[in-house]
């Protein structure tokens, strides 16, 4: 199929005066249109039978169903489960289906129900710390799934978060960056939310340790309690929560077992941002706007469910990923949002994309025969186009982008004087933004030919410079406006994106073996960092040397 490939977007379009129309489809809030891509109708045809082939939809089904697609570890895959309405009627599964023995939706909303109420406590004042004083500020203590999910989360409805409270987020085992986040806080206003699975997460564990002594530090210094076993396990108790299911570990912490919010194995840390792990947003948006988001991701598990495999945007954006990738030779994938407020998730796909495909080993433990996962990247516009666009323009790689973009914006301001030439006075700030959004998709498929660069007047000495090959493909999505819905639909399109390139690859997504051995090697390095000889000895040379010029340097 790509023998012999040779892209013309500017001639696809000038021939086909349907092809906007025909490649442009709906999914709930979103417009996707997929028409600068790389893209013919004999391509789209044979990436569905691919898809057909494989069996997406089956394998789909049989995830939402909760079998153990997770096979090396044994588990079913169930974030869909997460965003399943209450009292909805017609669902696939039926409502109260069973898993492994547990009823998981009544898991779920019992779990959902315990947040919403802890979070109304906080909002209203009733949940108070230990001197009585009403929390503004609440701390996400987490890592991977359990911080980039809430930070990009919470960065994106940041117009909905309640007035007077605020949300931080540590996450770097680097002391620097407890230190940084903690350094102008109020102890007394203060929440800490840790969000550990197993309680014994290295970096979130640590780093829980720290703002416990931080807190009570700052708590005796200034008079609010007194130096005792019991005035600091109280302190805790009002200042900590967790969400975990090690309810021992919790409770050795200092932290209440009844303000433990719990979740499950089937649900991974890039899949959980929907889960109580979000508590720290729910706290910020509140209940009602949780539930909205949650719908968000709904109608989009609906539309991955039901909607034909032609139509179906999930499915059809993760086939372009893999023709991008086997077959034109792709390495990398820009994701490009025109949302301020999406500045943080280029980075949460990067963990979403990046440690679910990045395999080299089929579910059926035979190795892969083809290259599999694509490295996620990218900025907001318009930063991006004043610092790596040059690449995607004229550059010798190819680089699939998805451009991201709202039609309302949170803040709708107006340059009232404007410059006196480009800018109008009045000019309406979002619409000069768009433009923008419009201009690189059209810049990047159609190019610049030499013959316009001439027309255009510029010496032909620098016209080869400011030729632009175009065919650069490009999806453009635009939703209405960055509501908790409409973030909720673009997580779960991209999760079902990831779905499908890994049921084509024939890897599990759903396992991240890779993420360990660096983990189990840094505790064993530990003791040789801390000036243990025999340690230090066991290293390989590399390692030594370095480990050795660090403690020359360490003052």
């Amino acid at each position: 199929m790509a023998d012999g490939f040779s892209p013309d977007l500017r001639g696809w379009f000038d021939t086909d005066p349907g092809r906007a129309g025909r490649y442009t489809f709906q999914a709930a809030d979103l417009t996707i249109d997929l028409s600068k891509n790389l893209l013919t109708d004999e391509i789209l045809t044979h990436l569905v039978q691919l898809a057909k082939e494989i069996d997406v939809s089956g394998r789909f089904q049989a995830m939402i169903a909760g079998e153990h697609i997770n096979v090396t570890e044994d588990r079913a895959v169930l974030h869909t489960a997460l965003r399943r309405p209450k009292d909805g009627a017609d669902l696939v599964p039926p409502k109260g289906f069973v898993v492994d023995g547990e009823d998981v939706d009544a898991e779920v909303h019992a779990t959902l129900d315990k947040v919403y109420a802890f979070a109304e406590k906080v909002r209203s004042g009733a949940w108070t710390g230990i001197t009585g004083k009403r929390i503004t500020t609440v701390v996400n203590i987490g890592i991977g799934g359990s911080d980039l999910g809430p930070v990009m989360v919470y960065e994106a409805l940041k117009p909905y978060v309640q007035a007077g409270l605020e949300c931080l987020f540590v996450s770097n085992i680097d002391p620097t960056d407890v230190y940084e986040k903690t350094a102008d806080l109020d102890p007394e206003t203060t929440l800490f939310i840790v969000a550990s699975k197993t309680f014994g997460t290295l970096e979130t564990l640590t780093n829980a340790r720290l703002a416990r002594e931080w807190l009570w530090k700052q708590l005796l210094s200034s008079g609010a309690i007194v130096d005792t076993d019991t005035a600091r396990v109280e302190a805790v108790a009002k200042h900590f929560v967790a969400v975990s299911t090690a309810l021992d570990k919790v409770a050795a912490f200092g932290i209440d077992p009844e303000n433990v919010f719990g979740f499950w194995d089937w649900v991974g840390g890039r899949f959980s941002v929907d889960s109580a792990i979000g508590t720290s947003v729910v706290v910020a948006i509140g209940p009602d706007n949780w539930r909205e988001f949650l719908s968000g991701f709904h109608v989009l598990d609906e539309h991955m469910r039901t909607a034909p495999l032609e139509q179906n945007v999930p499915v059809l954006m993760g086939l372009l990923n893999v023709w991008y990738s086997n077959f034109l030779k792709a390495q990398s994938h820009a994701v490009l949002p025109y949302a301020q407020n999406l500045h943080r998730f280029p980075a949460y796909l990067q963990q979403l994309t990046m440690e679910s495909n990045g395999k080299s080993v089929r579910w059926d433990g035979s190795p892969v025969t083809t290259d599999t996962g694509e490295i996620f990247w990218g900025e907001p516009g318009t930063n991006g186009q004043h610092a790596f666009y040059q690449l995607l323009h004229q550059g010798t790689r190819l680089v699939p982008a998805d451009f991201i973009a709202v039609a309302n914006p949170a803040h709708a301001l107006k340059d009232e004087t404007g410059d006196g030439s480009t800018v109008e006075p009045g000019q309406d700030v979002h619409a000069l933004f768009m433009a923008n959004f419009f201009a690189q998709t059209k810049a990047l498929a159609f190019g610049r030919t030499a013959a316009e660069v001439r027309a255009s007047g510029a010496d032909e000495s620098v016209v080869s410079a400011r030729e632009f090959s175009g065919n650069r493909p490009t999806t453009s999505i635009l939703a209405p406006a960055l509501t908790p819905s409409v973030v909720g639909q673009l997580i779960a399109l991209y999760e079902h994106i990831v779905f499908t390139e890994g049921t084509i690859w024939g890897i599990d997504s759903f396992n991240q073996w890779g993420v360990e051995l660096g983990k189990q090697l840094a505790q064993q390095i530990a003791p040789a960092v801390e000036g243990n000889v025999d340690a230090l000895e066991s290293q390989d040379s590399s390692t030594k040397a370095l480990i050795v010029k660090y403690l020359e340097l360490r003052d």
